[in-house]
């Protein structure tokens, strides 16, 4: 997908979900790792992960615009639009979009712990410290599991 054809995309579900136009750029953000996208609050762009668009489902990807436009739209009413506010989990409900950004299937990890209390998975790209560190969930002994690349 090209900028352009992202940009009709997004004005595309504007006008289609928010009975509102976008009047402002999208565009993919190659640096963009972990989250979907970034709505601009100073010049009311948004940038988009390219990986999101190429290896999500397109109603996954229509989601994380959804998700942008509804900081876009309730910015520009004047409206609280971050994410702890009523009005955003609303207006995204309202319209379908994602509350979190999904995991990408081709992201790779070196650590796999696991909790011996609730049993709870973590891969990480870093090693941690067993002696120092616990489960965030429930205070745990983490154990490693793994020390290779793992497909997640």
């Amino acid at each position: 997908m090209t900028d352009e054809a992202l940009q009709k995309l997004v004005e595309e579900i504007s006008l289609r979900d928010f009975h509102r136009p976008f009047k402002h750029q999208a565009y993919f953000n190659a640096r963009l790792t972990t989250t979907g996208g970034r709505y601009h609050i100073v010049d009311h762009h948004l940038d988009f992960n390219p990986r999101m668009a190429t290896e999500l489902p397109p109603e996954q990807f229509a989601g994380i615009i959804k998700h942008e436009l509804c900081h876009y739209h309730l910015h520009l009413l004047g409206l609280p639009y971050q994410h702890h506010t009523r009005e955003f989990k609303q207006l995204l409900l309202q319209v379908g979009g994602s509350r979190y950004a999904p995991r990408l299937t081709s992201q790779t990890y070196r650590y796999h712990y696991y909790c011996a209390t609730c049993h709870l998975d973590y891969y990480r790209q870093r090693k941690i410290n067993l002696r120092r560190y616990g489960c965030g969930h429930c205070h745990g002994k983490l154990m490693l599991v793994t020390a290779q690349r793992v497909s997640q």
